[in-house]
């Protein structure tokens, strides 16, 4: 597994929890996860979903597709025009959300065209729920039916409505060293790293040497 240090400069080969098949969950909502599908590394922007196979890797990863209807998918769809141009849209719809994101978590409304394109994916590919059984008390859970490439836009199309209609968008931030966005579940909700393991530690270290030196100053 892959794991980045908090100013994503260089790879290191050691076990995180941060990583999921070689893909960042960090994002504390499945939406910021997905934005977290283009870190930087030495300062340019490293690309995690290339191709149609690794989009389909990181919805298995994420817990959107089983083994089986990666497998369907991959086989249906993963060499066609219509897996290609997908690919390219969800792409394409992943930097207009970060756009968006920043400025909403910096204050601003949600733009019209941004709340007419999520309700349009959201009618063309909707999310549904099932019961699911666990012990005496059964559980609702969301899911979809991914028929074709485009169905994949269903749970992120329903995960960026629903980070805008009820999400405390003080709690939604980027990291303060590295790029990645993150939802703030801690109870006082002032966490501005993306995890202990990329950035926090590098942010406790640093605030550390900056106590020495302020005691060692007044020495």
């Amino acid at each position: 597994m892959i794991y980045h240090d908090c100013n994503m400069g260089r790879l290191k080969a050691i076990q995180s929890s941060d990583w999921r098949n070689g893909f960042l969950f960090v994002g504390n909502l499945l939406v910021l996860d997905f934005l977290n599908t283009r870190p930087v590394q030495d300062g340019e922007p490293m690309e995690l979903l290339p191709d149609f196979s690794a989009l389909l890797r990181w919805f298995q990863a994420a817990g959107l597709l089983s083994a089986h209807e990666m497998t369907s998918l991959q086989r249906q769809s993963g060499q066609s025009a219509t897996a290609r141009r997908t690919l390219d849209a969800m792409r394409e719809f992943r930097e207009k959300l970060r756009k968006e994101i920043l400025a909403w978590e910096g204050g601003a409304d949600v733009h019209r065209a941004t709340m007419d394109e999520l309700n349009r994916l959201m009618a063309a590919h909707p999310m549904h729920s099932k019961l699911q059984g666990t012990g005496n008390v059964p559980s609702l859970e969301p899911w979809f039916e991914p028929h074709q490439p485009e169905d994949l836009f269903a749970p992120l199309a329903q995960s960026a409505a629903k980070l805008f209609a009820k999400a405390d968008r003080n709690r939604v931030r980027k990291c303060g060293q590295c790029v990645l966005h993150f939802y703030d579940t801690s109870k006082k909700g002032t966490r501005r790293w993306c995890s202990m393991q990329l950035c926090g530690n590098r942010l406790k270290v640093a605030a550390y040497a900056a106590r020495q030196r302020s005691g060692d100053a007044n020495e």
